[in-house]
């Protein structure tokens, strides 16, 4: 026992510095190149924190675990809006650019809606793999057309020392690391407790795994929020959203097809698309999410793993 409490302690260690590490890379990177950072929240700091969801959902298909894996993505989408965002704005209110309003969020609705159609079968086959990594791929093609950023004033060319540079990247690398071992050392531990108190494999999924697995979009988005990114702590969540819908679950799709339980239709599923239009409806009234929406968005969370768990 003390020796699971003390993995789980180190995983939380090297989340917290991982994050760090990794926000503070990505904000420099944004600068030097003009960057809208934004667009490194959605792709570079998204592709790292979905990372986790990936591996722990391949892993959980190949053996045969499809509820923890299915449950994964689903529980890993609600907390990224409803907690990571959520405590992310209760840290210092975050604010939502026009553009991630008007076009990343609707995708982000868009491409949710999307995976429940296809999973209204109850399975993941290869062809639903395949469309959902087409919607990543233009989601990507966007976001290199639309990466520069120009309201910052700066000339197209910048100065861009190869020292920091190569310092930049470093860090970026050394955060994905510190977050890829930190998400494993906690989940595993958390999957082995929860298994040890007798919770189904779905909902150990939904909950356990999930939050897991959402520790580093909750490590980098809360450090991104209290620095004052707020693009990168909003362009994380949303990001991450899409790329553990159309990458992790379209590489599952592809490489391991699977079942899917009935039962996440009737309020899994539903909640999924709801907590994400209580995103867009805040950022489109708000423009951003206060304080108040935050602990709206924590609240939502404990009604989501409540019903879960009674479910």
């Amino acid at each position: 026992m003390f020796t699971q409490i003390f993995i789980l302690l180190a995983g939380l260690v090297l989340l917290y510095y991982g994050s760090s590490i990794l926000v503070e890379g990505a904000a420099s990177t944004a600068v030097m190149f003009a960057v809208r950072p934004v667009i490194i929240g959605l792709t570079i700091v998204s592709l790292a924190t979905s990372a986790p969801e990936l591996l722990v959902s391949l892993v959980a298909a190949v053996n045969g675990s499809g509820g923890i894996s299915i449950g994964n993505i689903l529980g890993s989408n609600v907390i990224n809006i409803a907690l990571v965002l959520g405590i992310s704005a209760v840290i210092r209110e975050v604010s939502i650019k026009r553009q991630v309003i008007m076009i990343e969020i609707p995708y982000m609705i868009f491409i949710s809606f999307v995976f429940w159609v296809l999973c209204m079968d109850s399975q993941i086959n290869r062809t639903d793999g395949i469309i959902l990594l087409i919607f990543l791929g233009i989601f990507l093609i966007y976001g290199f057309l639309t990466a520069k950023d120009k309201s910052n004033g700066q000339p197209d060319r910048i100065d861009r020392p190869p020292r920091q540079l190569a310092k930049n990247v470093g860090y970026i690398i050394l955060g994905i690391i510190m977050l890829s071992f930190g998400a494993n050392f906690v989940v595993k531990q958390a999957i082995i407790m929860a298994s040890n108190m007798g919770l189904s494999q779905t909902f150990i999924g939904i909950s356990v795994v999930a939050l897991g697995t959402s520790l580093p979009e909750l490590a980098t988005s809360a450090v991104a929020a209290a620095r004052g990114e707020g693009d990168i702590s909003v362009g994380n969540v949303v990001g991450s959203n899409l790329f553990n819908i159309c990458l992790v679950m379209g590489v599952v799709g592809i490489f391991n097809p699977m079942s899917i339980d009935p039962s996440l239709h009737s309020f899994q599923f539903p909640f999924m698309i709801f907590i994400c239009f209580v995103l867009g409806l805040m950022a489109f009234l708000k423009k951003g999410v206060n304080k108040h929406g935050g602990l709206i968005l924590i609240g939502l969370f404990f009604i989501y793993i409540t019903v879960s768990y009674v479910k």
